[in-house]
């Protein structure tokens, strides 16, 4: 349940809040009245990123309290399944699902690398 949040969160914090009430498409007018106000806008939604990623890292650690080698942290078909997920999420949301797998795949490496340290020690 949590994680539906999260991600309900993230969707509804890329529109300024008042387009919030009214859509959760992308505006098809400009949000912003100069390239300040563009950059405001992706810092606070860069720092709510930041706030998730860490979420998730926690989550990380908890799974690699259940695994019982470094050999074991990663999961191709889970992997797959995130990727698969991500990308057809994106599509919903009106982002390109070539840069959601990439974002995507980036963390999840970063994540599986932190574990594999984790799992190792």
């Amino acid at each position: 349940m949590r994680l539906f949040l999260s991600s309900a969160l993230i969707s509804v914090a890329l529109w300024p809040a008042t387009l919030q009430a009214q859509t959760t498409e992308p505006p098809s007018t400009p949000c912003c009245g100069n390239l300040g106000e563009v950059r405001t806008n992706i810092d606070r939604i860069d720092d709510q990123i930041l706030r998730l990623m860490a979420e998730r890292a926690r989550y990380v650690r908890e799974a690699g309290r259940f695994k019982t080698s470094a050999a074991t942290v990663r999961d191709e078909a889970r992997i797959r399944q995130i990727l698969t997920r991500i990308r057809e999420k994106a599509v919903t949301h009106g982002l390109n699902p070539d840069v959601a797998e990439a974002t995507f795949r980036a963390m999840v490496e970063g994540f599986t690398a932190e574990e594999a340290r984790q799992v190792g020690h």
